[in-house]
């Protein structure tokens, strides 16, 4: 499989983007140097906290693949926070459940400490002037029309 990395300065040291595999990020200072949320104003931003060993995170990814392919054009961005402690574990899942969508790699808890997550998956919807909407903890079928309408709702709404 081809890999190319992308870099975009809103994502500070790591961004995947499209069959991507990257490296893991030198330690940050802090959260901000992860992601900086400010360069997406004026976007929807799903935000997802994932590990390797999640069946729940193993049913997200081809849909929120699909959210952003559909919404994309829209003002819709997600963004998928690896909380892995050890990359090698995070590069496997990747390369079986190929994002259509960024990846940033926190593997000291920075960006999960800042957001406040205690389970995995979380999942934050964050509007276009950069304020938290919605946070939703787990991932099952039966989420997807209830997460899709918030995020629908958001994404039209401009």
């Amino acid at each position: 499989m081809r890999m190319l990395m992308r870099r975009l300065p809103a994502l500070g040291r790591v961004m995947v983007l499209l069959p991507v595999l990257a490296s893991p990020a030198a330690s940050a200072a802090s959260a901000d140097d992860l992601l900086d949320l400010a360069a997406f104003r004026g976007q929807v931003v799903y935000v997802d906290f994932w590990a390797s060993w999640s069946a729940p995170c193993r049913r997200s990814f081809p849909w929120m693949s699909r959210m952003q392919g559909e919404l994309g054009p829209d003002g819709f961005v997600v963004i998928a926070v690896n909380v892995d402690h050890v990359h090698a574990d995070a590069e496997r899942f990747l390369q079986d459940h190929i994002p259509r969508f960024g990846i940033v790699f926190d593997p000291d808890g920075l960006l999960a400490g800042k957001f406040g997550v205690k389970a995995i998956p979380t999942s934050f919807l964050i509007d276009r002037s950069g304020q938290i909407q919605w946070r939703h903890e787990g991932f099952q079928p039966g989420d997807r029309e209830t997460l899709a309408r918030q995020i629908r709702s958001l994404v039209l709404a401009h």
